[in-house]
């Protein structure tokens, strides 16, 4: 696999001391040919290029997550 990862944002996770959520663009992840993907981690320990959890959001779906988490902080 050739994934070619670029970190977007780090924001720091709330309640914890050294957490954080690494927001990245994820290119080829599933090898040559495959479509890029959004890719969300959680790490505890603060450590953004390994995370303890992660998603994978196809790009084209990101606008109904967005609706969808907005629609839970209300």
């Amino acid at each position: 696999m050739n994934a070619s990862a670029t970190i977007v944002k780090e924001i720091p996770l709330n309640g914890t001391k050294k957490g954080l959520i690494a927001v990245s663009k994820v290119d080829a992840p599933y090898g040559e040919g495959s479509d890029s993907v959004a890719s969300i981690g959680i790490s505890l320990s603060g450590d953004a290029k390994n995370p303890e959890w992660k998603v994978h959001l196809p790009l084209g779906n990101i606008d109904d997550v967005i609706a969808a988490l907005q629609l839970i902080k209300q």
